[in-house]
């Protein structure tokens, strides 16, 4: 027992209820994601969930571990600076400790300085002693006295070095990006990932309307504005908690990023069809479709595990679908009679959700693209031979990068002559769509998650 105890100590973990209050809960998150693949949303949804924090703590909380997670580059090259030896193998609760009050000092006007100091220092003391609890004390308290003037590596010189560290991304995704449309349109990308999520509600029109649901929104005083290319989709100005709302129990409006509704409305689904969603869990895009089709027709939605379906299953019983029927089915193994519309919603990098998903780019490499476009490949042919005649199939990510987008979709076409893209109707703006009918979204430009679609017609 003792010798796990100290293996305990010596690798700077303890046992979770040390780990109290918003900065505790926050370091406890940290030291998890260092040291596992979880993804953030889903651990923080867990300690929210199991704590008894305030309403204001859970959303300081929310702050500063996405914070922390946002500006890890930037963070981490500060304390790099400053930590004599080498800070990547400093002590876990030690690092993530220091990373949290810095996140404060630099982003955060609520909390002094010196009091996110010490919180910092009572915290490590009280987990790892008094030792590193001066170190922690010492590296904080000359950052403050020099942050002013604290240096990034050259722009002149090297920008991707400049970019990596002070916009807090991976280097080798600046160089990709940078190489791919220069510096400028990089830069702005890079400050657009960086910026705070916005919060974006759908309205559900199997429920109510769009008139109704603002009045309600008026009536509680929830600020909103409309989106820019979408009817049904809503901005609100401040985060919220509005899942807590009696009025999303209703069913009344899903959360969801209007990128997504790029492909539900390009498929253009009608009541009355066969529609297919081929990768539907967690179900945003299913029940938009089912809204389209006015709970008419048939929509079958699959997904390879059946827990995820649950999740969809409930979401769409809150939102009142009536005409989903879902399969627990590897796609590549599905099969049925043809579909006259088909949504391919595949697996993706991600890395054009990076304003609500900060901690993709710290979990991808150069190496996914091969894996994630051989799937993306293999999920698009097999769709495709759901297809009815004069059918409609679209193919989307919420990915930016080329080799998931229309590379794919170039290198289905020549496989697939009997198919051809159907370009966008009037009901997308020009600003969307390129000269080869794709579109493609991108935060820096359009204010919302960076997406790709594109409308496919078996002749």
């Amino acid at each position: 027992m003792t010798e796990k105890v100290n293996n305990t100590i010596n690798n700077g973990y303890k046992e979770p209820n040390l780990y109290t209050g918003v900065r505790g809960i926050a370091v406890k998150i940290l030291n998890r994601i260092d040291r596992t693949d979880a993804y953030l949303d889903k651990i923080l949804e867990i300690e929210l969930k199991n704590s008894d924090l305030s309403g204001v703590d859970k959303a300081l909380l929310f702050e500063i571990v996405h914070g922390v997670i946002r500006w890890l580059n930037r963070i981490d090259w500060i304390l790099n600076g400053f930590y004599k030896g080498q800070f990547s193998k400093c002590i876990p609760n030690v690092k993530n400790a220091m990373r949290v009050a810095l996140y404060q000092i630099l982003f955060l006007d609520k909390v002094p300085d010196y009091a996110a100091v010490n919180e910092a220092v009572e915290f490590v003391k009280k987990l790892q002693g008094q030792k590193p609890a001066d170190l922690t004390n010492a590296v904080l308290r000359n950052i403050i006295k020099k942050k002013d003037a604290i240096r990034y590596p050259d722009r002149e010189d090297d920008p991707a070095a400049y970019f990596s560290a002070y916009y807090s991304h991976p280097s080798w995704l600046v160089k990709r990006w940078i190489n791919r449309w220069g510096e400028d349109f990089t830069e702005k990308l890079l400050v657009s990932n960086n910026e705070k999520p916005i919060l974006v509600l759908r309205v559900n029109n199997l429920i109510t309307s769009k008139k109704e649901l603002t009045e309600l929104l008026n009536k509680v005083n929830l600020g909103y504005k409309d989106c820019e290319y979408l009817d049904d989709f809503i901005k609100l100005n401040n985060l919220t908690n509005i899942s807590d709302w009696e009025y999303f129990s209703k069913g009344y409006f899903s959360i969801q990023d209007e990128s997504t509704g790029l492909a539900c409305r390009l498929l253009d689904p009608r009541p009355g069809m066969r529609v297919l969603d081929f990768c539907a869990a967690p179900g945003g895009k299913t029940g938009m479709l089912a809204d389209l089709m006015k709970n008419k027709g048939t929509l079958v939605a699959i997904d390879k595990f059946e827990s995820r379906l649950k999740i969809l299953k409930k979401n769409l019983q809150r939102l009142k679908v009536e005409n989903v029927e879902t399969y627990a089915v590897d796609a590549l193994e599905f099969e049925s009679e043809p579909f006259d519309r088909i949504l391919v919603d595949v697996p993706c990098s991600g890395l054009g959700t990076l304003t609500k998903k900060p901690d993709i780019k710290w979990k991808r490499d150069i190496g996914d693209f091969r894996k994630l476009t051989a799937t993306q490949s293999q999920l698009l042919d097999a769709a495709s031979k759901l297809l009815k005649k004069g059918g409609y199939i679209v193919y989307s990510t919420c990915t930016i990068e080329p080799e998931e987008n229309f590379e794919i979709i170039e290198k289905f076409l020549m496989s697939n002559p009997d198919f051809e893209i159907v370009f966008p109707g009037n009901e997308f703006p020009e600003s969307l769509v390129n000269e080869k009918g794709y579109i493609q979204s991108f935060p820096n430009i359009h204010g919302m998650d960076g997406a790709f679609a594109v409308r496919l017609m078996r002749k």
